[in-house]
């Protein structure tokens, strides 16, 4: 993946996905482009003339170009290429933008403002669902990617995953080991149309070998249960279909790409 779209923000996290996207960079002769986006839709009740706002405003600026100055610094004694842009206005919505002419968006696990949050990032989602380029989450305490380590997907048939699967190419045919994650449960053995053999298939068409690896449920959820079979096997990233059902049933009663977001253990490479 030569072309990295990194999102810009003071989050905890920001130092891990950056760590991330010049790993990539480094591996693949590519380039990251930097995207800081500061918004000033900050709602104040009561604040019918907008005094709040605009006692903010110097404030908000401020930092972000202190963020960036850092930043910069920083990346001038790095060995890739780099550009940084600076937009004003919501981030998801210029992230999926420019999402267009890019491999990949790397971003944190919490919607700003809401770091520490044990909720899925909305960012997250709305960028997995209809961004044309795959979403990799990277939690804060991840030591950048180790590109040429092993890979953990996790497959149940559905069409998200596939999709996953597609965009990861790069990341897998990099990878050490491929792992094609099944996790046993009765109800999904008819609903879905791609059983892990046509996955296989497709990756060896591509040159890349996998091992198929069928996970008992056990009692723990799902998510914890892909993140345990990836640490067991020493995997750098997991690949996973976002949003099986419909984002708003997932949002209510659960489902795994949820359960995932809300505490990523590593970088997670999603796609819809």
């Amino acid at each position: 993946m030569k072309s990295i779209l990194l999102h810009v923000d003071s989050d905890q996290s920001f130092e891990a996905r950056l760590q991330v996207a010049l790993d990539m960079a480094r591996a693949n002769n590519g380039h990251i482009t930097l995207l800081q986006s500061v918004s000033y839709e900050v709602f104040a009740p009561g604040d019918f003339y907008g005094s709040a706002m605009a006692a903010a405003m110097p404030v908000i600026k401020e930092a972000a170009e202190e963020l960036r100055a850092k930043v910069e610094a920083d990346l001038a004694n790095e060995d890739v290429s780099w550009e940084f842009r600076f937009l004003y206005g919501m981030a998801e919505n210029h992230l999926l933008e420019q999402s267009a002419l890019h491999d990949i968006i790397l971003i944190g696990p919490n919607d700003i403002g809401e770091e520490g949050a044990r909720r899925p990032s909305s960012m997250a989602g709305e960028l997995a669902i209809k961004a044309p380029a795959p979403v990799m989450v990277v939690p804060g305490d991840a030591k950048g990617l180790k590109v040429d380590g092993p890979v953990l997907v996790a497959w149940n048939g559905s069409a998200e995953a596939c999709v996953a699967l597609r965009a990861s190419l790069p990341l897998l045919a990099q990878a050490s080991d491929v792992y094609l994650a099944c996790v046993a449960e009765e109800d999904d053995q008819q609903r879905y149309d791609f059983p892990v053999s046509e996955a296989a298939m497709y990756l060896d068409r591509h040159g890349i070998s996998s091992d198929v690896v069928s996970i008992p449920r056990g009692k723990v959820s799902i998510g914890d249960t892909l993140f345990s079979a990836a640490a067991m096997r020493d995997c750098s990233a997991m690949v996973m279909g976002a949003y099986g059902h419909s984002r708003l049933a997932e949002m209510l009663v659960g489902g795994v790409t949820r359960q995932v977001l809300s505490d990523p253990k590593m970088p997670v490479l999603l796609a819809h």
